[in-house]
């Protein structure tokens, strides 16, 4: 059934995506083409069904086009939902004529086999996690969502054994490695939408409509950057696409700039419907050397795309928590302060930063912690206004420029991007990108992932609780080789080229962190889910000198949609065995002399890995003391789910596979 919108657009654009659920509180977000009239419906499994109007006090809609509406929606509960049970929902969308719409009309893609609507459960603990980073759409290799939505139809009417939550550990879109077709895509999106546009103080061009006909604007944006000399750390280290002989390439030809790219973008990565919107976008006019990128890239999205309805139904079924790492915003953002200094020193790239704290503000960041954005939330129905004026005045569509600085000077400002979920064990979510630990003394050495303020406020969260699961984007504890690399990258100047970020890179934020984990009322149960890395690992962490032993797992899944070079990864696994066994003399030179760490091995390897390169989604089941019982990375192209074995499984794991072998001989 389709319900009339402007110029025949859907009602409904993305979503809903289930954001903070609680017995007493649900959150959602949706994007619209219109301000929709919304009623929810709650059927709980062999309980009464809910009705509730969804008015301005429980559904902030917030205008970024002239048809595009995001729909902030946060609804205290009358009474307490049941727990551990499944639980129906809709979200009725009423017609022109009266008549009421389901999900199962305006978005049948959301729905499992055989439902009439789609449904959530409240798990009382958080003992089942999902978790995962890095989805990088035109990366040819399937989307760990899409995997992670055929996990959850195994169970979907088995509440005990479903998921918690989905947490995302950072890197949700890439608003720095954009593929060609995905920006012809977004302009068309963009035109389709009539998302706002803004004038562009300080780039070669002028305004938003004026990057979008440039004959650069496609693979060749560094060209718009700005020339001045007193420029050219940014043009180099920001936007310029850099050689990363040790690790990878990050190509920033196609770098996202306006608010409209950057929300264009996120409802593209979340879902199939803007696509069905501008199937038909014909491509640009490209150089020949770039015809064949252009060809691959259009492989690979032709496959993001169809696994795209099954990446959407995971998230309207499970509770879905996210963090930003730096592809959300720009690769190395915040990495030291010389970086800030030269991107915040240029209104053009100070501009490119905030647009995509703007988005990521809407998109991600509201639904983590709604109630700590209400003053920006104001900031951004101002702005929008200048654009779209209440009052009919005629716009132009545009962004009023003094208005949106305003917002990005409050959002660069803001302290409060990470959050707490008080659940059993405690879910910690660390910002480890915007208040950074700053080398006063080596401005271009890296920073801190966190200062020592923010650090104290974690210990505060800490304090008492029995056990926590902390989210950092960035491994606490890593690869020990590539952390080498790194600082000595870092010692010759070249931080930059090897992203060079991690917790044992700065000496006063590893020790505080440290300290924490040794702190009497700290817990004695710690299990980190990091990303970042794009490939995966799990470590048993012990702090050695401690008036007691708190235990640590070092868990990483990464990425949903990414992989690292696989011939370059088994070289440094093999040589990190080699010196930084748990009996290597190499360790008492690091910070890791203070550590016992063990790496659990992925039942499938081959030559002895500790760690796993392959795309898909991680989990992860806590026991009562919230120690995990299994860990697992679910691969995203179909290969059996890898087992990360703790060393007592090792052994009973090898006769396993022997007696297998043995039987079919």
């Amino acid at each position: 059934m389709q319900i009339p919108a402007p110029d025949g657009l859907p009602p409904v654009l993305a979503g809903p995506i289930l954001r903070r659920l609680e017995p007493g509180r649900l959150v959602l977000w949706l994007v619209g083409s219109v301000p929709l009239e919304l009623t929810l419906l709650l059927a709980p499994r062999g309980g009464a069904s809910w009705r509730l109007l969804l008015d301005e006090s429980h559904c902030r809609v917030v205008p970024v086009g002239r048809h595009a509406f995001v729909h902030l929606i946060d609804v205290p509960l009358p009474e307490p939902l049941p727990q551990d049970t499944v639980i129906e929902y809709d979200l009725l969308i009423t017609q022109g004529d009266g008549e009421e719409a389901g999900i199962g009309q305006w978005a049948p893609h959301l729905l499992h086999e055989g439902a009439a609507r789609p449904n959530m459960v409240l798990r009382s603990r958080s003992d089942n996690i999902l978790y995962g980073s890095c989805r990088k759409p035109h990366f040819p290799a399937p989307d760990g969502l899409a995997r992670g939505d055929a996990l959850l139809a195994e169970c979907i009417e088995r509440p005990d054994e479903r998921p918690a939550m989905l947490i995302m550990c950072g890197d949700q879109v890439y608003a720095d490695d954009v593929a060609g077709p995905t920006l012809v895509a977004i302009h068309a999106l963009i035109r389709r939408l009539g998302l706002f546009a803004e004038c562009l103080e300080g780039a070669v061009v002028a305004d938003s409509e004026e990057l979008y006909r440039h004959p650069a604007s496609y693979y060749r944006r560094e060209e718009l950057l700005p020339a001045a000399h007193s420029n050219e750390a940014l043009r180099d280290r920001f936007f310029g696409g850099k050689e990363k002989p040790i690790f990878t390439t990050a190509n920033a030809q196609n770098h996202l700039m306006t608010l409209a790219e950057m929300m264009a973008m996120y409802l593209l990565v979340w879902s199939p419907v803007p696509w069905q919107l501008v199937a038909v976008a014909p491509p640009p006019a490209l150089e020949p050397r770039h015809a064949e990128r252009w060809r691959r890239e259009s492989k690979a999205m032709e496959g993001f795309c169809g696994s795209l309805p099954r990446a959407a139904r995971l998230l309207a079924h499970v509770q879905t928590l996210m963090i930003f790492d730096d592809h959300d915003v720009t690769d190395d953002w915040n990495l030291s302060a010389k970086w800030e200094a030269a991107a915040y020193g240029h209104p053009f790239s100070r501009r490119i930063v905030g647009n995509a704290l703007i988005a990521y503000m809407l998109c991600q960041g509201w639904g983590n912690r709604p109630d700590v954005f209400k003053a920006a939330l104001e900031d951004m129905a101002v702005l929008a206004a200048t654009a779209a004026p209440d009052d009919g005045a005629c716009a132009d569509n545009r962004l009023d420029a003094p208005v949106q600085d305003a917002l990005i000077g409050r959002l660069l400002a803001f302290r409060q991007w990470d959050f707490v979920i008080r659940t059993k064990p405690a879910i910690i979510v660390l910002d480890t990108r915007t208040r950074r630990w700053r080398n006063r003394r080596r401005p271009s050495h890296p920073s801190g992932l966190m200062d020592w303020e923010a650090l104290t406020e974690l210990q505060h969260e800490l304090l008492d609780e029995s056990a926590a699961v902390i989210v950092s984007a960035a491994p606490m504890f890593g690869v020990k080789l590539i952390e080498v690399v790194q600082r000595v990258a870092t010692f010759i100047g070249q931080a930059l080229i090897v992203d060079a970020e991690n917790w044992m890179a700065h000496r006063g934020a590893a020790s505080s962190m440290l300290n924490i984990f040794r702190h009497s009322r700290t817990p004695g149960n710690y299990v980190v889910l990091s990303g970042d890395v794009h490939y995966s690992f799990a470590y048993d962490v012990e702090v050695r000198e401690s008036d007691r032993t708190p235990h640590i797992w070092q868990i990483t899944s990464s990425g949903i949609k990414n992989e690292f070079p696989r011939g370059l990864l088994n070289w440094l696994d093999r040589l990190n065995r080699w010196l930084y066994s748990p009996r290597s003399p190499l360790n008492l030179f690091t910070q890791r002399r203070d550590l016992a760490i063990t790496p659990r091995l992925p039942d499938a390897r081959h030559q002895g890995e500790r760690v796993w390169n392959g795309a898909g989604i991680g989990q992860v089941w806590l026991d009562a003391q919230g120690r995990p019982v299994r860990i697992v990375q679910h691969n995203a192209d179909g290969r059996p789910s890898t087992r990360f074995l703790a060393p007592g499984q090792e052994a009973s794991a090898a006769a396993a596979a022997e007696q297998r072998l043995g039987s079919t001989d």
